[in-house]
C-alpha cells in the first residue's frame, strides 16, 4: 500500500495502490458543486429544465446567504415559486404515467414548502430557511428519481462477467468511529458501483481496517489481510478486477478502460466529480487503471488543497458515489479503525449478477 505523504510528494511508489499526493492533486480553484446530494440529483438521467430551474434557485440560497444577503435569497425563492407555478403541470407530465400518483403528493408538498420558505426568508429566520430548503431539495430529488424512465444504456457485453448496478443503492457503514451512509450511482458508474455493492452484500468489508487516512485528503480501505489481489472470487479462485469507468458531462454512457488524461481530453468534467466531501472513489495499482478490485477511498474535499473542479483526481480516478450522512465520522477515521459492518440498506434489487 502507498504509505506516507512525504513518499508521495517525492513520487515514490511504496506499494500496490496509489493516489496522487495532496500537492499533486491541487490546482487553482474552480467553480463547482460541492454537495454530494446535489451532485447525485444532477447526475440523474433526466431532461427536465423546469424542475432543474426550481432546484437551481433553491440550491443557490446557500450561496446568497454566505454574506447574509437576504435580498438575494428572496430573489431566489421568488424565481423558484414563479417557475414552479408556471410549470408544475409540465413537471408532473415528465413523470412516467404509472408513477404520477406517487409524484402528486410530493409536488403538493413542494408547493407548500416553497410558500413557507418565502416567509422564512422574508423574516430572515436562518435555521428555518435552511431546514425548509433541505426539505424542498429532498422532495425535488424524489420527484426527479421518479422521472427516470428505465436504465439509459447497455453495459458493454465484455463486462457481462461482472456484477453491475442498474440504478442506485444506499450503503451503511458501521465503523469504530460511528456510522456513515453513502449513495452509489449505477446510472453513471454501473460496473464500479456494482462491484462495491456486491462486495458489501458478500460481507467482504466487514472487519477490514482503514489502511490509509490523510487529513484533508483521503480515507482508504478494502485491503484484505494476507492478499495482494483484492477480492478473490470463491467460486472461481480468481481475483476480480474491474475496468476504469467514467461518465463525462453530456455523454450518454461511460468511457471504459481509459482515463480522460490518457485520452487527451482532460480536464472535461466527469458527471461524478471529486468535488464533495466524502466522494467515494476506486483505487487501483499504480499505472494500471483497470486493476481495481476491492480497495476504495473517500475523498476528503478541502478547498484550499484539493479545489473543486480543478483537482487531478477528476477523470483519473473513478468516482461512484457520495457520503450523504456521517461526514463527522469520516473526519475521525484513522489508520487502524475498522469497518465493523457494511450493509446494503436500499437498492439491492438494482444489482445485476453475472449469468
Amino acid at each position: 500500500m502507498v504509505q506516507g505523504f512525504a513518499a508521495l510528494c517525492c513520487g515514490i511508489a511504496l506499494g500496490f495502490f496509489s493516489l496522487p499526493s495532496v500537492a499533486e492533486a491541487a490546482l487553482p480553484s474552480g467553480n463547482a458543486i460541492k454537495d454530494g446530494a446535489s451532485l447525485l440529483r444532477y447526475a440523474l438521467p433526466i431532461a427536465n429544465d423546469d424542475i432543474r430551474k426550481v432546484q437551481g434557485e433553491i440550491e443557490a440560497i446557500s450561496y446568497s446567504l454566505r454574506g447574509l444577503r437576504w435580498s438575494f435569497a428572496q430573489k431566489n425563492v421568488s424565481n423558484a415559486i414563479r417557475t414552479y407555478s408556471l410549470y408544475n403541470r409540465r413537471i408532473l407530465e415528465a413523470v412516467p404515467a404509472d408513477r404520477q400518483a406517487e409524484a402528486v403528493p410530493l409536488l403538493e408538498q413542494i408547493n407548500t414548502d416553497l410558500l413557507a420558505l418565502k416567509a422564512a426568508v422574508a423574516e430572515e429566520r436562518g435555521d428555518e430557511t435552511f431546514a425548509t430548503r433541505a426539505e424542498i431539495l429532498s422532495l425535488i430529488g424524489q420527484v426527479e428519481t421518479l422521472m427516470v424512465d428505465g436504465f439509459p444504456f447497455e453495459v458493454p457485453s465484455e463486462y457481462s462477467d461482472l456484477p453491475y448496478l442498474k440504478g442506485r443503492a444506499t450503503v451503511a457503514l458501521d465503523t469504530s468511529q460511528g456510522p456513515i451512509t453513502a449513495i452509489l450511482d449505477g446510472y453513471s458508474a454501473p460496473v464500479t458501483a456494482g462491484n462495491f455493492v456486491d462486495l458489501v452484500q458478500r460481507g467482504f468489508y466487514d472487519g477490514l481496517p482503514i489502511t490509509r487516512a490523510e487529513e484533508f485528503y483521503v480515507v482508504q480501505f478494502g485491503d484484505p489481510p494476507g492478499s495482494a489481489d483484492g477480492f478473490v472470487d470463491p467460486d472461481t479462485g480468481l481475483s476480480r478486477t474491474i475496468p476504469f469507468e467514467v461518465m463525462v458531462q453530456g455523454d450518454s454512457e461511460p468511457i471504459y478502460e481509459f482515463t480522460l488524461d490518457s485520452l487527451g481530453i482532460y480536464p472535461i468534467e466527469p458527471l461524478l466529480p471529486f468535488s464533495a466531501y466524502g466522494t467515494l472513489g476506486m483505487a487501483y495499482p499504480s499505472g494500471d487503471p483497470n486493476g481495481g478490485s476491492s480497495q476504495v477511498f473517500f475523498f476528503l474535499y478541502e478547498p484550499e488543497l484539493t479545489p473543486a473542479g480543478s483537482n487531478l483526481l477528476d477523470g483519473r480516478y473513478a468516482g461512484f458515489g457520495y457520503v450523504v450522512e456521517g461526514q463527522d465520522t469520516l473526519r475521525r477515521l484513522q489508520v487502524g479503525d475498522v469497518i465493523q459492518k457494511a450493509t446494503v440498506v436500499e437498492g439491492l434489487e438494482n444489482l445485476v449478477q453475472p449469468s
